[in-house]
Formats: C-alpha cells, structure tokens, sequence
C-alpha cells in the first residue's frame, strides 16, 4: 500500500494559495484584480485544450457530455452549488473569512473553483496513477498549478477556496485507495476519452471564467461518471457493429 503522497500535496497547495491570494489581495488594485481572471481563463482553456487532445473516440464523449448534461439539468446540480456557495459566502462572512456580499458572479467563481480543483481530469487520473504504482508525478505536478490557481481565485473569493481543499481531498483519496479495484478495468482507449471529456469541461471552465460564455459546468459533472462505460460500451459493441 503506497502513501497517498500526491494526494496529500495537491489539497495542501489550495489553503496555502488560498491564504496567499488572501494577503496579496491588500496590495492588488482592482483593476488587476478584474485583469487576472480573464488570463486564468486562458489558462484553463489551454490545460483543457491539452487533455481533449487525448480523444479516442469521439462518439463516446460527446455522448456522455449530452447524457451528462441531462442527467445534470434534471437533478439541478448547478442551482445545488450555488446555494452551497451562498451558504459558504454567509458563514466566512460571519467569521470576516470571505466577502461580505454574495453575488452572481461569486457563485459562479466558486462553482468553476469547485470544478477546476475537485473534478478536473488531471486530479482525477493523477489519483489512480499515484494509489496503482506509486507514481506521484502528476499530482505533484497539479499541486504546483493549483498553488497558482488558488492565489488568484482567493483575490476575489477569499478564504472561500481554501474550503475547497476538504472535499478535493475526500474525492482524491477514494479515488487513490480504489485505484487497485478500477484500473485494471480500465483501457488506455478509455482513460483517454476520460482525459478528453475532463478536458472538455476544463474548457467550459476556462470560457466561463474569462466571462466568454457562461457554460452550465455543474450541470454537466455526471458526464465524468458516464465517458468510461460509453466509451467501453462503444468500442466492445458499438462500433464492431458499424463495422
């Protein structure tokens, strides 16, 4: 049994960025403030652009986006994070933690933070890796980035990001101590239309921090839970039938 090193690391890098973005905030004007998240937008857009690169089969993952998205709508999981958010936002405030007032755009900050540290692709694999074979490279790897991440979210949100280190360690570690169970199930073909779809969603992400396009991001988490058995379903069924 490996040490969940990796794990470890990456949910140690958001309070620490957290609480960094938090002092730095005193100095930063807010007209950089308003300039920094449009880059981190990019820079999401360039992470996930990088992820969808790994596609292996493209009906798969675009299935599972639109079965996902349904799924999402229907359980309204985006209206669920906000009110997450908004309860958030009103405890740090009480405990002069976080902003005072919590907006639109707040709740949909900390809906992309949530994504981008909870769900993104890279933890995700980086977590199987690390708990199969030892192999922290990737999570370290993210660590590094979320470091920076979390200092320019916490500009703006606060303390709020430094919260979302608990569920992003409960997440990584099941994924890290299960990893002898689901990664002998899974093919190369399927943890590259895993990658893909994480990097889709990475993409989504990085749109609606930009404030190009407001993408439903929470509404379409289930796809993460459906690309792997589409995409078995499609290459063992599917497409022999197809020929």
């Amino acid at each position: 049994m490996y040490v969940p090193i990796g794990v470890l690391a990456t949910c140690a890098a958001v309070p620490l960025g957290g609480t960094l973005g938090v002092l730095l905030s005193r100095w930063i004007p807010e007209r950089l403030r308003n300039n920094l998240m449009p880059i981190f937008g990019l820079s999401a857009l360039l992470i996930g652009v990088v992820n969808a690169l790994k596609l292996s089969q493209m009906p798969a993952v675009v299935l599972s986006l639109i079965l996902g998205l349904i799924i999402g709508e229907l359980l309204q999981l985006e209206k669920l994070f906000h009110k997450g958010a908004v309860r958030l936002a009103a405890g740090m405030s009480r405990l002069s933690m976080g902003p005072s007032e919590g907006g639109e755009k707040m709740k949909e900050d900390f809906v992309s933070v949530l994504v981008i540290f909870c769900f993104s692709g890279t933890g995700i694999f980086g977590a199987l890796q690390s708990g199969l074979n030892g192999d922290h490279t990737v999570l370290l790897t993210k660590a590094i980035m979320d470091l920076f991440t979390a200092v320019i979210f916490a500009i703006t949100l606060g303390h709020m990001v430094s919260v979302v280190c608990l569920p992003e360690l409960v997440i990584l570690l099941v994924l890290f101590f299960s990893a002898g169970l689901l990664m002998p199930l899974v093919s190369e073909t399927m943890l590259g239309d895993f990658m893909a779809c994480g990097g889709l969603l990475t993409i989504a992400t990085g749109f609606r921090v930009a404030g190009i396009k407001s993408y439903p991001v929470g509404n379409m988490l289930p796809a993460l839970v459906l690309v792997m058995p589409l995409s078995a379903l499609w290459g063992s069924v599917i497409q022999p039938l197809l020929g």
